[in-house]
């Protein structure tokens, strides 16, 4: 589980592994103990499909109540969900039981703070070294944590999206859940807005059998047919704690993440007359092409949700997001939120009259291209990185500008890899970008 963030154990999002072998009942046990000697209270926890995800929930939850603090458990629910019941509640933190987009066999656990807002580095950095030095706030027999159920809990996190909207037109709206937590809270969200919903993959079902947790255009025929067929203005997929949201138009074309983060930071910076914008630099320059042009400012962070939240709560920024599909509406919670992603789109369709196509036909236009290689040892990546390209963005991993496009190089904070990013004006350019990322990778390891 060595993830290249926090240190040993903590990756850029929390801790992952492939459940009962790197990540096991007993690390989930004494994170668990962690978190209930950092933040003692009422602690909430909930867990994505993954078959392995109810024992890595209840190990965690004896964990914590073996400090003294409570759980209150929501069960089956996104993780932006559970973030939202933190923040609307009076527990002292959260932990949501998932590997999100990571492929079947892993699962992962995520520490919340009180204001809804996954944990910043510098916290997973704390809980690890209490993790390693073992020096748990263990209660006595009588003043163990008690175990709740809060089965409104969901429930809490559909109304807030679905008060939060206003539609004037009954859309049609083809989803695919993935098999994953958003088949609970989705389809529901839309219903309740008034919308004709065509379902995929709806049913939980921790094994996944119809795609990959992650929702890649390659994974998403389906989805494109049924738009077509259903004739849907929309099509919506999912992955598997829902935190995230791609679409497709109503001509069943996929639009990029990077263009749909651009379409919402357009919108919001036009509607607050200017205004801060955050993503991360792995995001496309049509990004901030766009937010210029409406006359925003945007900030880059290094990859990673929770660095996002933090420099959109200093910054105090009207929107943000990352280009995987991860939209954060601050109004409402700062965090990837797939649920009020498809809600808010649909509200801009209804608010501006326009398709899908209309609005991502708005944004300017690059080429963009996105892999990864195997990498087991990222800090000697990162070394060589340093050495091979010294005038590189060192802000995570290395870009390298080019006249006429980027390439940026950087090991995955969750897997055993290096993801590469590469655009350029044309798509020629952009796979020979990435060809030279692919290369300079093999050449340092």
């Amino acid at each position: 589980m060595r993830a290249g963030g926090a240190g040993e154990l903590f990756g850029t999002n929390g801790v992952r592994g492939i459940a009962n072998s790197e990540l096991t009942a007993e690390i989930a046990l004494n994170l668990g103990r962690t978190i209930g000697s950092l933040r003692p209270g009422k602690i909430a926890i909930a867990c994505d499909t993954r078959i392995s995800s109810s024992m890595l929930k209840s190990a965690v939850s004896a964990g914590i109540m073996s400090t003294g603090s409570d759980v209150v458990d929501l069960g089956i629910a996104p993780t932006p969900a559970l973030q939202y019941y933190v923040k609307e509640t009076d527990c002292s933190a959260g932990v949501i039981v998932t590997a999100s987009h990571n492929p079947r066999e892993y699962n992962g656990i995520k520490f919340v703070q009180d204001n809804g807002v996954e944990f910043y580095r510098e916290m997973d950095e704390e809980s690890e070294r209490v993790y390693m030095s073992k020096k748990f706030r263990i209660a006595n027999w009588d003043e163990v944590g008690q175990l709740y159920m809060d089965c409104y809990g969901l429930r809490r996190y559909i109304d807030a999206i679905v008060e939060s909207v206003e539609l004037d037109k009954k859309y049609r709206v083809a989803v695919d859940c993935g098999n994953g937590a958003g088949s609970l809270s989705t389809p529901e969200i839309l219903k309740s807005l008034g919308c004709d919903v065509y379902g995929i993959n709806c049913n939980p079902d921790g094994r996944f059998p119809a795609r990959n947790p992650e929702p890649v255009e390659e994974s998403l025929d389906l989805l494109k047919k049924a738009v077509v067929d259903f004739n849907a203005d929309i099509g919506v997929a999912h992955d598997g704690d829902a935190d995230r949201a791609v679409f497709v138009d109503e001509k069943g074309r996929f639009v990029s993440e990077d263009v749909m983060l651009a379409v919402m930071a357009k919108h919001y910076v036009e509607e607050n007359g200017g205004g801060v914008v955050v993503t991360p630099v792995s995001s496309s320059k049509c990004v901030e092409d766009a937010v210029k042009a409406a006359g925003g400012e945007i900030l880059y962070t290094p990859v990673g949700s929770p660095v996002v939240a933090k420099v959109m709560i200093e910054k105090n920024a009207i929107f943000g997001g990352e280009g995987n599909g991860g939209l954060i509406f601050p109004e409402h919670l700062v965090a990837r939120d797939g649920g009020m992603s498809v809600a808010k789109v649909l509200e801009l369709m209804d608010a501006t009259g326009k398709k899908l196509s209309e609005l991502a036909a708005e944004i300017p236009r690059y080429c963009i291209v996105k892999g990864k290689v195997g990498c087991r040892d990222k800090k000697k990546l990162l070394e060589g990185l340093r050495r091979e390209f010294p005038d590189a963005n060192h802000i995570d991993g290395a870009r390298i500008d080019f006249s006429d496009g980027w390439v940026l190089i950087r090991p995955s904070g969750t897997e055993p890899i290096a993801r590469i990013y590469a655009e350029g004006r044309t798509e020629s350019r952009a796979k020979e970008l990435y060809e030279f990322g692919e290369k300079a990778i093999k050449k340092i390891l």
